[in-house]
């Protein structure tokens, strides 16, 4: 008997009992099914992270405020970590520094029109563009003469346009309101997303830096500072020499610790690493889990299978069948079995995934490897929970078997 023809009896056999069958293949399904989703969650999260992590050079560095201590104790929250000063002194002393950008952040009520929208607000200067690795759609972005005349001028955010329900040609030239100051749109910036920390830079309406401080917000407190490092030197160098600036400038003692943070995109990636480690861990044990029942399903349906069957295999060992041939019909079931669970699984998490994304926001890939590695887990699992039914029943004795009722 071919293969061909073992697979139309497997395919038979399943059909004449389709409720049964679709209940052994569940587990396997669902299982399967959350595999699919899992990965696709952890391959879009790392995808979207990379993608945000990509705006910064390898080589920049992130400062940020951090608790004030004085004499081992936590002082004062009200002390300032990060100001212009801060950022002076950089610019003035750091050795291994090629560019620092400061940003100064607050929450206004922006108006267009009618339409009025809650956004962050950022002053900043012209090389926050270079160091960030941002693009422009339309204009143009701050310039140093904005500076030096405190111009009220505006670059947008990516999403900002759509929030006032207008196209972004729609608005250069056009004048916005920021609090009851009025600035003139000059740019709109390209897209780059969310990666999951933090409000998005697409949000965001970006300002002359002496504008905010002077005009908008009255104050010198800065939320961060970017800074580029030189062509050749290490990222460690370039950590301890801004501390060394501003350990000086904001007077820390010898033995206190930092009233600041210095970042580098390694933290985001041990951090994304560690992320990606644990969903991969529950992936693992949903899919062991669910297998295991899939499999103890199938082996239970052929044990019954071979029972039910026994007169029919009689019949077919005293037409001349083998024990090969009976051997490769119930294994060939069984792997049909497992392997109809994986493609009705790789449906389910295609549409899982699909419909998570587009409910939510969510990005979710689901790559080819994963799809692969289900079908043959699918596959083999059928293969191993089929060969001990499928060994009985090549044993049965045929007149033993046509007896049987």
């Amino acid at each position: 008997m071919s293969l061909l023809e073992s697979i139309r009896i497997a395919l038979n056999a399943i059909r004449g009992n389709a409720l049964r069958s679709a209940l052994t293949i569940l587990m396997i399904v669902i299982g399967v099914g959350c595999v699919i989703i899992g990965a696709a969650f952890g391959s879009g999260t790392q995808a979207a992270v990379q993608e945000q992590m990509s705006t910064l050079g390898a080589n920049v560095l992130s400062i940020y405020p951090g608790q004030s201590f004085g004499h081992g104790r936590v002082a004062s929250s009200n002390r300032v970590s990060l100001t212009i000063d801060d950022y002076d002194a950089l610019r003035r002393d750091s050795q291994f520094l090629s560019a620092v950008v400061p940003e100064l952040r607050s929450s206004r009520q922006v108006k267009f029109g009618n339409k009025n929208i809650h956004g962050t607000i950022t002053g900043t200067t012209p090389n926050y563009l270079v160091v960030n690795n941002r693009e422009l759609t339309h204009g143009r972005m701050i310039t140093q003469s904005d500076l030096a005349a405190r111009r009220r001028v505006a670059v947008l955010g990516y999403s900002i346009p759509s929030s006032f329900e207008f196209a972004p040609t729609s608005l250069l030239g056009r004048d916005i309101s920021i609090g009851r100051i009025i600035f003139k749109v000059v740019g709109v910036f390209a897209e780059v997303g969310s990666g999951g920390y933090g409000p998005s830079v697409d949000d965001a309406i970006y300002i002359p830096l002496t504008t905010a401080r002077f005009r908008v917000f009255g104050s010198d407190r800065l939320g961060s500072l970017s800074a580029e490092v030189k062509e050749n030197i290490g990222i460690d160098m370039a950590m301890v020499d801004i501390e060394r600036v501003l350990r000086r400038e904001h007077k820390i003692r010898p033995g206190d610790p930092n009233d600041f943070q210095i970042m580098n995109r390694s933290v985001f990636t041990d951090m994304m690493q560690s992320i990606t480690r644990t969903l991969s861990t529950y992936v693992i044990g949903i899919l062991a889990i669910s297998l295991l029942i899939g499999a103890i399903g199938i082996l239970s349906i052929m044990l019954v299978s071979v029972t039910e069957r026994t007169r029919e295999i009689g019949v077919r060992k005293a037409l001349g069948a083998t024990r090969g041939n009976i051997l490769t019909q119930f294994i060939v079931e069984a792997i049909t079995l497992g392997a109809l669970g994986g493609l009705f699984g790789i449906v389910l998490g295609w549409l899982g995934s699909e419909a998570i994304s587009s409910q939510f926001g969510m990005p979710l890939i689901v790559e080819m490897q994963t799809v692969l590695i289900a079908v043959a887990v699918s596959v083999s699992v059928g293969f191993s929970a089929g060969v001990w039914p499928a060994y009985l029943a090549s044993k049965l004795d045929p007149i033993e078997a046509l007896r049987h009722d």
